[in-house]
């Protein structure tokens, strides 16, 4: 990438510096490493891109980012590339990123490998393992040598860095987590990670279960037909690589413990960190395992107890990024958030093409079934090419039979900034989805025509390029629409409406092939802006946005 392409990502970004920090490990670095990873949770959790940060010249005020830093980030802006990292992997052998990339090792093991033996690749450690040169090593003991003969397995690496939209994820997590409830031994069964979290992305999942019988459980675990590979089975933990290629950690934990384990494995690591310094305050120390004061554990079992003996009310997983909730729990001062059941319509809706009256009646069904009180759906608007466009009038007459009975129809139409056709302008319509169309962009106005605005759609694009639809909904008083896919926002967009007096509007996904994926999806990233009902148009603690905006017929 060279200064003439696009402007490098947030995400780009932070994974260059992850990836320093991984080099720095295995090269015996003491405290780099731990700094080049904060900057690089920092980075990828901004609501807006570094460029408008730099620009600005506010990159110091990004926690973690001092002069160094600073420094390789601009370098980064401007050339895609960091000469500090092109020279890390100058250092270090091919073969041991491989063997840092495997299941269960990482960068430190990798360094052990190559500074203590002189291993520098998969077919030098397995050499090692066969020889015996690994027992007797502190650390490595039978049951480590067997997990780590495992990962080298087939002789691929995990892919690293891969991540995953969490809207592919979540059906596959759910089927996974519900197969171990109803068809093995385990109980308690709880999906932790960055999963948890709602993030846009997840690298790999983890699974919790309390169980008395493990073995039974992963023999289940591993023949789930998700399942492509198992890498390693040791007495509380297996890993797998699903057919997606997605790696899932399997852990037993105690009954007494799974609090403190799922506290832990939810993360994320800064959140982990503030407890943990919270708890040396104290005079206690919390891990995975629960809070202990001196030998004597007190507290584990669950969450709230490992929170409350911290003196903190509990933190909703979706909040755990260290950005002052563990301040806030202390206060008690935390938001309630809002939650799938609060949502009491959808704002925008389509029927496919060639749609017939009894499709219009199957997105009703679908609507009542998870408790919509309306929907709003598009009956005309304007193409991407700027021609106007209609439902058929035997659809427009089936919609207009429906806006009395609950679910009712609302009519809506999609448009772009700027005036509306008059053949949208003659439809019995009620209110405005408004997204960019073609060239268009905010500056060129609201659209007129008398009709109120209840949902900006973004339709991708930077945090900068979707500013200016957020002024636009400020302005409107519209709502943005959040969730997953290019066409809506995710949680640091959400989050900066939020936080710039703008609503959020949270679809049903009444479309859904996997019942309630885009809608938890959405409430996941919603949450993650630190919403309320109060924050979002379509929930019950806001007006209905859909009442009182009855156009007049002309």
């Amino acid at each position: 990438m060279g200064s003439s392409g696009p402007t490098p990502s947030n995400a780009q970004a932070a994974e260059a510096f992850r990836e320093i920090a991984d080099f720095l490990d295995v090269l015996g670095e003491k405290f780099k490493p731990e700094a080049y990873r904060r900057a690089s949770r920092s980075i990828e959790s901004l609501a807006e891109g570094l460029a408008a940060v730099a620009a600005r010249d506010e990159l110091r005020s990004i926690p973690g980012v001092g002069e160094a830093i600073e420094e390789k980030i601009r370098e980064f802006l401007r050339s895609g590339r960091i000469d500090y990292l092109e020279r890390l992997r100058r250092e270090v052998p091919a073969g041991l990123v491989d063997l840092m990339r495997r299941p269960g090792l990482g960068p430190k093991t990798a360094r052990r490998f190559w500074v203590e033996l002189g291993i520098e690749g998969p077919a030098e450690l397995r050499a090692a393992i066969e020889a015996g040169r690994l027992s007797g090593i502190k650390g490595f003991g039978e049951r480590k040598i067997e997990q780590i003969r495992l990962a080298l397995g087939g002789g691929e690496p995990v892919a690293g860095g891969t991540r995953l939209p969490i809207e592919t994820v979540l059906p596959l997590a759910r089927r996974i987590a519900g197969a171990l409830r109803s068809g093995s031994p385990a109980k308690d069964v709880a999906i932790a990670g960055s999963f948890r979290r709602g993030r846009e992305t997840v690298g790999d999942l983890d699974l919790l279960v309390t169980s008395e019988d493990p073995t039974r459980v992963f023999d289940v675990f591993s023949a789930l037909p998700e399942v492509g590979e198992v890498r390693m089975r040791g007495g509380t933990k297996e890993t797998v690589v699903l057919k997606n290629g997605l790696q899932v950690d399997l852990r037993v934990v105690e009954p007494s413990e799974f609090g403190a384990a799922l506290l832990y494995f939810t993360g994320s690591k800064d959140h982990n960190v503030r407890l943990r310094s919270l708890a040396r305050e104290r005079g206690l120390k919390v891990n995975e395992y629960g809070i202990f004061r001196g030998e004597e554990r007190v507290a584990g079992a669950t969450e709230e107890e490992v929170y409350g003996a911290l003196g903190l009310a509990w933190i909703p997983p979706e909040l755990r990024e260290d950005r002052g909730e563990i301040d806030r729990a202390a206060a008690g001062t935390l938001p309630t958030l809002v939650e799938p059941a609060d949502l009491v319509g959808d704002l925008h809706a389509h029927l496919p093409d060639g749609a017939t009256p009894k499709d219009l009646e199957r997105l009703r069904a679908v609507a009542k079934a998870r408790g919509a009180r309306y929907v709003g759906l598009v009956v005309g608007g304007v193409r991407d090419d700027g021609t106007p466009w209609s439902l058929s009038k035997e659809l427009g007459r089936a919609v207009a039979g429906a806006r009395t009975t609950e679910p009712r129809i609302v009519a809506v139409a999609e448009v772009g900034p700027g005036p509306l056709p008059e053949p949208i302008r003659a439809l019995d319509t009620e209110y405005l989805v408004l997204r960019p169309v073609g060239t268009a962009n905010p500056g060129a106005g609201l659209p007129s025509g008398g009709l109120p605005t209840r949902v900006v759609a973004h339709r991708g694009g930077s945090p900068e390029a979707v500013r200016p639809w957020l002024d636009l909904a400020r302005a409107a008083s519209a709502a943005l629409e959040v969730g997953p896919g290019p066409a809506r926002a995710d949680s640091s967009l959400a989050r900066a409406a939020r936080e710039g007096g703008v609503s959020l509007a949270l679809p049903l996904g009444l479309d859904d092939a996997e019942e309630n994926t885009t809608r938890d999806v959405a409430v996941g990233f919603a949450r993650r802006a630190g919403a309320r009902r109060e924050d979002v148009a379509n929930a019950t603690g806001a007006a209905d946005p859909t009442s009182g905006s009855k156009r007049s017929r002309r």
